[in-house]
């Protein structure tokens, strides 16, 4: 995903000279795709993200459009009062591209688990928040993100996540994508590469004749409200799936945009349930540990259904 999200700065980059990328002393073979062709475009700040992104606002605020990359939590939390106070408040065209959301950097600990990103960015006036599930849905968020004045956030996977979509396929990343359809007792609602743990648990719900239907919710501000409340009053039982805390992310955006009708599905969230991810491993050990996999998601939701 990130592979893709920079090779496709790179086409913007040359026919935009006013993008410019910064890091702060990473992504090496990675940015190095963007800095070989425009070494006049790119800035490395530094282990230093505070700076990073206050020197991207002042970029910006000259006229610049800056993408700003780093790791997980380093250009979100570390730099949560520059975002605010430089970025947003002066509704700077800074875009910020962070890889490693979730669990993605599970080995390293909670320092580099991002389980509160997407909250935090959320909250932040002006900011748009994107969440792509594979890297056909990034690099249609960044031309998004690219196309739009103001802050952004990309939350993007570490790599070699498994593809969703076909190459070519017309989506629009700004609303609900439809992924698979049995039904709509059971409306499942996912963000990010934990899509595809939301796809096993179809399959194995269809198999217990329980009618569902999965969605890619890759834009989470500004929500797909319409959409969302159209698919909260046709289900039984909609369910939101995230690799972040349940507080203030997908599985928050979405109980806030149904809380505004009188009649709607019951809401189930998977997600951290405020807590901290004391325990370290591979990616997909850690939603198992977290009971965010496909097995338990289905688990939750046929005690729900077949209790109901």
């Amino acid at each position: 995903m990130r592979d893709h999200v920079i090779a496709e700065l790179v086409e913007l980059g040359k026919i935009d000279d006013s993008i410019i990328l910064a890091t702060a002393d990473l992504g090496f073979n990675v940015v190095e795709k963007y800095s070989s062709q425009f070494p006049n475009r790119y800035i490395n700040t530094g282990i230093a993200e505070q700076s990073l992104t206050s020197i991207a606002a002042g970029l910006a605020l000259e006229g610049n459009k800056v993408f700003t990359y780093s790791i997980g939590n380093f250009p979100t939390l570390r730099c949560i009062e520059q975002l605010r106070n430089l970025v947003c408040y002066h509704n700077a065209n800074v875009k910020v591209l962070a890889v490693g959301g979730g669990f993605a950097y599970g080995t390293l600990g909670m320092t580099h688990h991002a389980t509160e990103d997407i909250a935090m960015m959320r909250a932040l006036p002006k900011m748009d928040v994107y969440v792509p599930a594979d890297a056909i849905e990034a690099v249609l968020c960044l031309r998004e993100l690219y196309k739009k004045e103001g802050p952004g956030y990309l939350r993007m996977a570490r790599g070699k996540e498994p593809y969703i979509h076909k190459q070519n396929e017309s989506i629009d990343v700004t609303k609900v994508i439809p992924i698979k359809e049995s039904g709509e007792d059971v409306i499942i609602l996912a963000a990010g590469t934990i899509l595809s743990e939301a796809v096993r648990a179809f399959d194995i719900l269809v198999s217990q004749n329980i009618k569902c239907s999965v969605y890619s919710v890759p834009c989470i501000k500004p929500l797909d409200e319409q959409n969302v409340r159209s698919l909260a009053r046709k289900a039984k039982l909609l369910v939101t799936i995230e690799e972040h805390t349940v507080i203030g992310g997908l599985g928050g955006a979405v109980a806030e945009a149904i809380s505004g009708i009188s009649s709607h599905a019951s809401l189930l969230r998977f997600g951290l349930n405020n807590e901290f991810t004391s325990i370290v491993g591979s990616q997909n050990y850690l939603r198992s540990v977290y009971h965010l996999d496909a097995n338990e998601v289905a688990e939750r939701v046929i005690r729900m259904i077949k209790g109901a």
